[in-house]
């Protein structure tokens, strides 16, 4: 069943009932420590209920995760933030994201300016979020395929953000990385430890731990 068959996005509006909650959110963000103020301002603006089926409206603003096609999740605000402040964007940087889900990671990206580079490995997820993203005005890069793999193309990326729980740092997406760039992805089974990556050179890499978390799995690759 499409996620959002019930739904006519055509129809989909952001009400001052819900700026309100934005901002109520944004100020427990802030309790929480958040202090960029442009990820602050990327959560304020966009319409988190949109990204969500109907029947979780109503709690959209809440600093929860929920669930959406394909067995996935929407990360909670908060997690969305900390990813986001940890990359310190600069206006254009290239992105990678891996893991589109419901779009709103990489939105918050692309409000804060980056050129956001994304790829989900489910088809049903994906075939729901692209023409959604189309609707909403976030014009960004959308691929389907491997994450584990990256999108070498496009390659090299100035951050790289991983948005499902990889039993270990892939590789690829550190050859990817341009030297200097940051990569934050969660690390582990179960819970995951949030690994901030910076590329010191084409070999030597600095790794800090940001805390314990909890993804959804990222897929195995499809060459496995």
């Amino acid at each position: 069943m499409n996620y959002y068959a019930s739904r006519d996005i055509c129809k989909m509006i952001d009400t001052p009932r819900h700026k309100g909650q934005r901002s109520k959110l944004v100020k427990e963000l802030i309790a929480k420590g958040i202090r960029d103020e442009r990820v602050l301002r990327a959560i304020e603006l966009i319409p988190r209920h949109l990204f969500l089926d109907s029947s979780f409206e109503d709690f959209a603003y809440q600093d929860k995760a929920f669930p959406i096609a394909a067995g996935q999740t929407i990360s909670q605000p908060f997690t969305v933030a900390a990813q986001s402040e940890m990359l310190k964007i600069n206006k254009g940087d290239k992105v990678l994201e891996i893991g589109t889900g419901s779009g709103y990671q990489a939105s918050v990206l692309h409000l804060m300016q980056a050129k956001v580079h994304s790829i989900e490995r489910q088809k049903e997820l994906f075939d729901i979020t692209k023409p959604l993203m189309q609707k909403l005005g976030y014009n960004f890069l959308m691929k389907y395929g491997d994450g584990y793999q990256g999108l070498p193309t496009y390659a090299p990326f100035d951050k790289i953000i991983v948005t499902a729980g990889a039993p270990d740092i892939p590789i690829a997406l550190l050859r990817q990385l341009k030297i200097g760039g940051t990569m934050v992805i969660p690390v582990g089974t179960g819970e995951q430890v949030m690994k901030l990556i910076y590329k010191r050179t084409a070999s030597e890499i600095d790794i800090q731990d940001k805390g314990i978390y909890k993804f959804v799995p990222m897929l195995e690759s499809k060459g496995n």
